[in-house]
C-alpha cells in the first residue's frame, strides 16, 4: 500500500500567523495554498480507503475460500474416520471369529484325536477277541475231535450243533466289532471333513478381510 508522505499538518489550517492586531484578514493566496494542502490530504486518503476496501475485499475472498476447504476437508476428514471405524468393527469381528474358528478347530483336533485313540482301542480289542475266537476254535476243534472219539455216533449230530451255535454267537460278537470300528472309522473322517472345512472358512474370512483393508 503506498502512502504519499506531506510535510503537511491539518492544525496548521488552524494555525494563523502571529500578526499585528490590524491585520485580521489573511491573504487570500494563504489560504487558497492550504486549501490545495487540504484537497491533496483529501485525494491521499480516500486512496488508501480505496486500497483499505480493497484489501479488505481480497481478503474477505481468501478468507470464504480458506473457509470453503477447512470444510471440505472436514468432510473429507469425517468419511475417513467413518472408513477407519468401519474397518475396525470388521477387523474385530473378524478377530473373533477367527479365535471361534480356531477354538472349534482345536475341539475337532482333540475330537478326531480322541476317536483315533478309541479306534486304536477297538483294534486292538478286535485283535485280541479274534485270537481268543481262534484258541477257542481250536479247543472246540479239538474237543470235538475227542468227542468224536468218546461219545457214540448217535450223540454227534447233537455235540455239532452246539459247536455251531457257539461259533455262530462269536461271529456275531466279530460282527459287531467290527461294525464298531468302522463306525468310529465313519466318525473320524466325518470329524476330518468338518475341520478341513473350518480352514477353508478361515481363509475365505482372511482374504476378505484383506480385500476390504486394500480398498
Amino acid at each position: 500500500m503506498s502512502v504519499v508522505e506531506s510535510s503537511f499538518n491539518v492544525e496548521d489550517v488552524f494555525r494563523f500567523p502571529q500578526a499585528p492586531v490590524r491585520e485580521k484578514d489573511l491573504k487570500i493566496e494563504e489560504l487558497l495554498s492550504k486549501l490545495r494542502k487540504l484537497q491533496q490530504v483529501k485525494l491521499v486518503l480516500e486512496e488508501e480507503v480505496k486500497e483499505a476496501l480493497l484489501l479488505t475485499s481480497t481478503l474477505r475472498d481468501e478468507d470464504d475460500a480458506l473457509t470453503t476447504e477447512v470444510l471440505k476437508l472436514q468432510g473429507i476428514l469425517n468419511e475417513k474416520e467413518e472408513t477407519r471405524r468401519s474397518l475396525q468393527f470388521k477387523c474385530e469381528d473378524l478377530e473373533q471369529e477367527s479365535q471361534k474358528q480356531s477354538e472349534l478347530k482345536q475341539q475337532k483336533e482333540e475330537l478326531v484325536q480322541q476317536y483315533s485313540c478309541q479306534i486304536q482301542e477297538t483294534k486292538l480289542r478286535h485283535r485280541k477277541i479274534r485270537m481268543k475266537f481262534e484258541n477257542q476254535l481250536q479247543q472246540l476243534i479239538g474237543q470235538h475231535k475227542n468227542l468224536c472219539a468218546m461219545f457214540t455216533p448217535e450223540r454227534l449230530p447233537t455235540e455239532v450243533q452246539s459247536a455251531e451255535y457257539t461259533t455262530e454267537q462269536l461271529l456275531k460278537a466279530e460282527k459287531q466289532k467290527v461294525e464298531q470300528v468302522a463306525n468310529l472309522q465313519k466318525e473320524l473322517s466325518n470329524a476330518q471333513s468338518t475341520n478341513m472345512h473350518l480352514d477353508a472358512v478361515t481363509q475365505i474370512h482372511g482374504e476378505s478381510f484383506l480385500h476390504v483393508s486394500h480398498t
